[in-house]
C-alpha cells in the first residue's frame, strides 16, 4: 500500500509528523523559560502531544492558547484528509472502498467544523461541534473494523493517532474556556420565558403547528407524477437553484411509497420535508453492512446540513434482522428536528450521529442497539417498539457513543413509552430486552418519566464487553413508570444512577439541549423542563 505524497517518515517507514529533535530542544528551553504554553498543555489530557506540537508549529503570539491548540488541530485534520484522499487503491477490494470513502467525507466535514469552531464566538455551539469531530474520527476508524477489513487500517496515515489526542486535547481546552466563561456576571447560559432551546424561527414554528404547511411548500415531490419531481433526491438537488441563501426550502412529500437512498448534503442546510403522516409517506431502503456498506452509508436517509426538519414521514429499513446493522435514518444535522415521524429497521434503525437533536411524538421500531450514536438528542412523548429480534440476540434499546469524557453528547429519552411492537409481544418472554448498552467508554444515556413495559429485564441495563466502561459510563433513570420500571433489581455498575430531580434536570431540552428557543420557533409541542 502506498501513501502519496508522504516523505516525512520515521526509520520503520511509518509517517512522523511531529517534533524533530532540533524541536524537542527548543521545545525544553520553552520550558526553562516559564512559556505559558506549556503550563497551558499540562491542563490538557495529552500534554506530551501538545507541548511537541505547539513548539513545531508556531503561530502568532496574538492567538490564545484556545486559538493556537485549535488551529493545530486544523492543520493536522486538513494534511490527514489530504494523505487519506491521496491513498493508492489499487489494492482495496469494494468494501474497503466504502470504508475509505467515508473516510475522506468524515475528515472533510471535520474540517468544516473545525473552522466554525475557530471563527465563532458562542463557546456552547463549539463544543458541540468538536464533539462531532470526534464522532467523525471515531466512525472512519469503524468502518473498516465492521466490514472485517481492519488489514487496511494500517494503510492509512499513522498520523490519525496523534489527530484523535489533538482533538481531544481541543476539546478539554474548549470546554475549560466554555466554564470560565458561564462562571462571569452575565456568562451563563440565557433561558427564554418558555425554557426551550432557540434552533427554530417563528417561521418553521408556524409551519410544523400548520395543518396546510403542505400548501406553502416550496416543491411538490409525487411519486405518481402529480408533483414537481418523482423522487425525493431530484427535489434536493433542485433546491439549490430554486432557493436565494440558506432560507428555509419546504418539500411536501405526497402519500406513496419511495424506493431510494436520499442524502441531504451539508451544503443543503435548512431543508424540511413534510409528508401526509405516519405510514402514508414512506421512504425505504435496503442498504446493511452484510451487503458490504458501512453502517455509516447503510442509512435509507441522511441528513448533514444543518437545520433540517422532518414532519409526518416513515423512514425504514427493510434488510431484516439477519442483514444485522442497516439504518433507516441517520441524523449529523445540527440543530435537526423531528416531529410526527416514524423510524423502521431492526438493528441500529436510527443513527442519532452527532449534534443536537429533537424528537417528538415519534414511533421508534426496532432489536440491538436501535437508538444509537453520538448525538447531543432528547426523545420527548415518542414510542419506541421493541421487535423480535433472531433467535439468539438480546434487545437493546440504546447504545451511546461518546467517547470522550469532555463531549456535550447524550440520549435522553423523556416522556416516552417503551414496548414490546406486535411481532414480540406473543414471544416476549423469550427475548431479554435492555434500556441499552456501553457502544463507548463514556456511553452517556438517562430514561426519565418513561412508562416501561413488563419486557425490560430487571437489570435494566447489558454490558457491551465484561467490565468495559462500566465506571466511565453514565446511565441515569428518574420517575420512570410501569411494569419495568423497578429499580431494585437494576445493575451496580458504578456509572449506574438513580438520578435525583438535580441530576434529572441537566438533561432536559432546556438545559441539555442549549439555551434560547430553536426548537420552540420551530413549532414542535415540548416540554422544556421534566
Amino acid at each position: 500500500m502506498t501513501l502519496i505524497g508522504l516523505d516525512n517518515r520515521d526509520g520503520k517507514g511509518r509517517c512522523r509528523v511531529g517534533p524533530n529533535r532540533g524541536e524537542e530542544e527548543a521545545d525544553r528551553s520553552r520550558v526553562a523559560n516559564g512559556d505559558s504554553t506549556v503550563s497551558s498543555c499540562s491542563q490538557t489530557p495529552y500534554p506530551e502531544i501538545c507541548n511537541s506540537f505547539i513548539t513545531s508549529n508556531p503561530l502568532p503570539t496574538s492567538k490564545g492558547f484556545r486559538d493556537v491548540a485549535l488551529s493545530i488541530t486544523l492543520k493536522q485534520a486538513q494534511l490527514a484528509h489530504n494523505h487519506i484522499s491521496a491513498m493508492d487503491l489499487s489494492s482495496f477490494d469494494e468494501p474497503a472502498k466504502v470504508a475509505h470513502a467515508d473516510c475522506a467525507e468524515l475528515y472533510n466535514n471535520t474540517i468544516s467544523q473545525l473552522n466554525r469552531v475557530l471563527s465563532s464566538n458562542s463557546l456552547e455551539d463549539t463544543q458541540t461541534w468538536l464533539s462531532a469531530a470526534v464522532a467523525n474520527h471515531q466512525t472512519c476508524q469503524n468502518g473498516f473494523m465492521e466490514l472485517n477489513k481492519a488489514s487496511f487500517m494500517s494503510s492509512l496515515p499513522s498520523m490519525l493517532s496523534d489527530f484523535s489526542k489533538l482533538l481531544s486535547n481541543s476539546l478539554a481546552v474548549n470546554k475549560q474556556a466554555a466554564s470560565a466563561q458561564s462562571s462571569k456576571p452575565g456568562g451563563a447560559r440565557r433561558l427564554l420565558s418558555n425554557g426551550f432551546p432557540s434552533w427554530v424561527s417563528a417561521a418553521d414554528r408556524k409551519l410544523l403547528q400548520s395543518t396546510t404547511a403542505a400548501s406553502q411548500a416550496n416543491t411538490v415531490v409525487a411519486a405518481d407524477g402529480s408533483g414537481n419531481y418523482k423522487t425525493i433526491s431530484e427535489a434536493l438537488t433542485a433546491s439549490s437553484k430554486l432557493r436565494s441563501g440558506t432560507s428555509r426550502f419546504v418539500i411536501y412529500v405526497k402519500k406513496g411509497t419511495y424506493q431510494e437512498n436520499v442524502q441531504v448534503t451539508k451544503t443543503m442546510k435548512n431543508i424540511m420535508l413534510i409528508g401526509d403522516g405516519i405510514d402514508a409517506t414512506i421512504v425505504t431502503g435496503s442498504k446493511n453492512v452484510q451487503d458490504g456498506s458501512t453502517t455509516f452509508r447503510s442509512a435509507t436517509v441522511a441528513a448533514v446540513g444543518d437545520g433540517f426538519i422532518a414532519k409526518a414521514m416513515t423512514f425504514q429499513n427493510t434488510a431484516g434482522p439477519q442483514k444485522h446493522q442497516a439504518v433507516a435514518f441517520r441524523s449529523g444535522s445540527d440543530l435537526s428536528v423531528f416531529y410526527q415521524c416514524s423510524f423502521k429497521g431492526y438493528q441500529d434503525t436510527l443513527y442519532v450521529y452527532s449534534q443536537r437533536q429533537f424528537y417528538r411524538n415519534c414511533d421508534i421500531y426496532g432489536t440491538v442497539d436501535f437508538i444509537f450514536g453520538d448525538a447531543a438528542v432528547v426523545f420527548q412523548n415518542c414510542n419506541i417498539y421493541v421487535r423480535k429480534p433472531m433467535s439468539n440476540q438480546q434487545n437493546t434499546v440504546t447504545a451511546q457513543g461518546r467517547s470522550d469524557p469532555n463531549e456535550n453528547t447524550g440520549i435522553s429519552i423523556h416522556d416516552c413509552t417503551i414496548t414490546a411492537a406486535s411481532d414480540l409481544k406473543a414471544v416476549q418472554s423469550s427475548f431479554k430486552t435492555y434500556l441499552g448498552r456501553p457502544w463507548k467508554q463514556y456511553s452517556r444515556t438517562v430514561v426519565m418519566k418513561t412508562s416501561l413495559d413488563s419486557l425490560i429485564d430487571p437489570a435494566g441495563w447489558l454490558e457491551w464487553s465484561g467490565n468495559f466502561a462500566l465506571s466511565t459510563l453514565y446511565y441515569g433513570e428518574y420517575a420512570n413508570t410501569g411494569s419495568g420500571s423497578s429499580t431494585s433489581g437494576r445493575v451496580k455498575w458504578s456509572g449506574y444512577h438513580i438520578m435525583s430531580t438535580t441530576d434529572a434536570q441537566k438533561f432536559t431540552v432546556a438545559n441539555f439541549l442549549g439555551g434560547g428557543s430553536w426548537i420552540g420557533a420551530a413549532g414542535v409541542p415540548y416540554t422544556s423542563g421534566l
